[in-house]
């Protein structure tokens, strides 16, 4: 059955097209394309018509003229659209008329890095040129690495290899930075949060390193679609980029469906399985030949559902369909990715990890298994179908929780609706001061020398004064101790006080991750379920005293969420403005303190609470940014009952809405609630940012909040439970019915 026949189909069954919240089509679009440039090397020119490219499409066509004419460049279309030639074009061109030239390729996974060099590679055979591209990561053979720093054109490499094995041994790559002219930051979308603060101040250290060996490289950044990409791309390069977002390629027709599973129990709000779903749907598509990807979210599900397609579909395909996750193998993940490009897999269940560029050919069905966290996200997996001419069909699958159901019942919001914005935070004070102390490593500090801000010169002498730093004669300052500073630095934290985490279940001891000492507190004490690479793994023993998490891997359908006992006190009052007669909104540092009381255990998919614990561990402090809203007592004739249950149900749906505004997770942020706040003396809720010094989350929720708290009204709407569920508000105690007062307390915001 063709896909066009079964979408007629599905069109008219009811117990289907019941449940589709919005049925979109994409028309299919031709290409918009232009000639090569006449200033393309001709020996390029050859190779590219080798390989079939006598053209380009309108966007690379523009790419190569804005790098051409020595402007930083933000390629931001849709996947699938040639973003790789925007930038292989230029860097083999200039390569081509200068064998010196070099090139450094950023890439934030391993697997993206091999399929991009592998497609490189197929390019640069068909060269008169020699060209050397090399991958230089932690997999690199140590025989290999003084070739690669001597002879390597392109080094392709991620920044925590770029962090920690080059920068600080820059002088080993005397070649690349003395010749360094082009940066390529792939899929730059990744770099937000904590993690994207910290490679914009590994950017800064790469740029002063190269300006020393007198090289001053443009930087050429891809990335899914994104609102801000001039602002993002500022912020990683620290100087203004060129923004290509027009796509001229090809595309055919695609349908978007949006599938919110049936409810089977209203009072509690608890729907079908989303996972079932996509079993039924996903084997339907299979057993019609129609080749099918599905993402969700944890390990585990993967092997469930990729489990249930091998038993559901015809024996002939059973072979076909694949499992595809982090922990595997990279032998076996590189061959399921043939597979697919060849044609030969036609079913495969993955976690994020195949949401990225790498190539896997023509799909014509990509299901997505709940809300993976941000529009952008979403619209990566769905681009994974149809990515050469013809029909193809995305289907978005809602579970219970409030985002999904928030995003299902507003379809605007996945199909025309601009994606988030990618925040992030390079001036985070403990950031900035960790990334200080390796960029003094690499080069001493000249005293006017800024690094990204103004106040650069009292943090040297602030490290100077700890005996961090040595201010010579010259005014200029010192790396003083032996330690390599980097090593210290996790590009994935904010503090480096941190928790090691300690797979004890092979023969040797693992370290799978890391995590800080605050969020260790609700996610890795005893019987904690720690989600990692989508694996489950029960946490043992915690030893908090020398910083190290024990777990061992386990299959559960579960995860745990610990309650905090916290005690919240303002710092310093930043900004704050009225919004209305009887509501304040303020923002400013706070200080945390929490103890760790009790945790859930808390089933996937239909959220339901299947027990709970104890948790015996000490309190713990967090200097961090916060957001608050307080309301004048007289606001609303509540009880402290009434109060309570209001507050606690908007804490919870303010942090969902937050996260869909601020691209980050539901645990980036935490929330706390005061009847009689201590420093307002009036009914006050808290936002606050889960990370050490903050990373922007709440101040960006203070700045927005009309829009998030409509966000939350719009999530609170469309749940149809009677009285509070884990769709919107969660359940929660004190009063009877608690979602008209959450109601209530929403309208005097808006």
């Amino acid at each position: 059955m063709q896909l066009s026949v079964l979408l007629d189909e599905w069109k008219r069954t009811p117990d289907f097209i019941n449940h589709v919240t919005a049925w979109h089509v994409e028309p299919a679009r031709l290409p918009r394309l232009r000639d090569l440039p006449a200033w393309v090397h001709e020996d390029l020119r050859t190779a590219l018509a080798a390989h079939g490219m006598r053209q380009l499409y309108s966007h690379q066509a523009e790419a190569a003229e804005l790098v051409r004419a020595g402007r930083h460049v933000m390629v931001t279309t849709p996947t699938a659209s040639g973003k790789t030639l925007c930038y292989n074009l230029p860097v083999l061109d200039a390569i081509c008329k200068d064998p010196g030239t070099r090139a450094l390729y950023l890439f934030p996974t391993k697997a993206l890095s091999q399929d991009q060099v592998a497609e490189l590679h197929d390019l640069v055979h068909h060269l008169q040129t020699q060209v050397q591209s090399f991958t230089y990561d932690g997999d690199t053979p140590l025989h290999a690495r003084q070739k690669i720093r001597e002879a390597g054109h392109i080094v392709v490499t991620n920044p925590d290899m770029l962090h920690a094995a080059v920068l600080p041994h820059h002088t080993k790559w005397l070649r690349l930075f003395e010749n360094l002219k082009y940066i390529v930051i792939d899929e730059a979308h990744i770099y937000r949060g904590v993690f994207g603060s910290h490679v914009a101040n590994v950017i800064r250290r790469l740029l002063r390193v190269a300006a020393f060996y007198g090289s001053s490289p443009q930087v050429i950044l891809s990335s899914a679609t994104v609102a801000n990409p001039a602002d993002l791309g500022r912020e990683l390069v620290g100087a203004e980029v060129s923004v290509v977002d027009e796509s001229g390629a090809a595309q055919g027709e695609r349908h978007i469906i949006l599938y919110n599973p049936p409810v089977i129990q209203p009072q509690l709000g608890l729907r079908r399985s989303s996972l079932q779903e996509a079993r039924r749907i996903g084997a339907r598509l299979l057993k019609e030949d129609i080749s099918t990807i599905a993402f969700v979210k944890a390990r585990t599900q993967v092997e469930v559902l990729a489990s249930y397609w091998k038993r559901d579909v015809p024996e002939r395909l059973r072979s076909k369909v694949f499992g595809y996750r982090g922990g595997y193998l990279p032998n076996e993940r590189r061959r399921i990715e043939r597979g697919l490009r060849a044609g030969d897999i036609r079913g495969v269940v993955s976690t994020n990890a195949l949401e990225l560029g790498v190539d896997i050919g023509s799909l014509e069905a990509a299901i997505t298994v709940g809300y993976p966290g941000t529009i952008a996200s979403v619209r990566q997996q769905s681009g994974r179908a149809g990515r050469r001419n013809g029909l193809s069909v995305s289907l978005f699958i809602a579970n219970a929780s409030p985002l999904d159901q928030y995003v299902v019942n507003h379809p605007q919001a996945l199909i025309s609706a601009s994606p988030e914005a990618a925040r992030l935070y390079p001036e985070n004070l403990l950031i900035l001061m960790d990334h200080l102390k390796c960029a003094a490593y690499e080069l001493p500090f000249a005293p006017d020398e800024s690094f990204g801000v103004e106040t650069t010169d009292e943090l040297l002498a602030y490290l100077a004064e700890q005996r961090v730093l040595h201010r010579g004669g010259d005014g200029r300052y010192f790396w003083m101790s032996d330690a390599l500073p980097s090593h210290g630095v996790s590009l994935r934290s904010a503090a480096q006080d941190n928790v090691v985490i300690v797979d004890v279940s092979g023969a040797k001891p693992l370290v799978i991750g890391e995590m800080d000492r605050f969020s260790a507190l609700t996610m890795l004490h005893e019987e904690a379920m720690y989600l990692h690479q989508s694996r489950s793994y029960q946490v043992e023993k915690l030893d908090l005293e020398n910083g190290k998490a024990f777990v061992r891997p386990v299959e559960a359908d579960y995860y745990t969420d610990a309650e905090l006992a916290v005690r919240l006190h303002v710092l310093d009052v930043l900004e704050e403005r009225e919004g209305g007669t009887s509501v304040l909104h303020q923002a400013g540092e706070v200080m945390v303190n929490a103890m760790p009381t009790l945790f859930k255990k808390i089933k996937f998919d239909t959220h339901e609470n299947l027990g709970w614990g104890k948790i015996h561990l000490p309190e713990a402090e967090l200097h961090t940014e916060g957001y608050w809203c307080s309301w004048t007592p007289e606001a609303l004739p509540f009880d402290n009952d009434a109060w309570e249950s209001a507050l606690a149900g908007l804490a919870q749906l303010l942090r969902h809405a937050a996260s869909l505004h601020c691209m980050c997770a539901p645990t980036d942020l935490h929330v706390a609630v005061h009847i009689r706040d201590e420093l307002t003396g009036r009914p006050t809720l808290y936002l606050y940012d889960a990370y050490p010094g903050g990373i922007g989350l709440s101040n960006r929720v203070f700045r927005e909040a009309g829009t998030v708290y409509q966000t939350a009204a719009e999530m609170l709407a469309a749940c149809g439970c009677e009285s509070g569920c884990p769709a919107c508000i969660g359940p929660q105690a004190g009063a009877h019915n608690p979602k008209p007062l959450v109601a209530d307390l929403l309208r005097t915001v808006l």
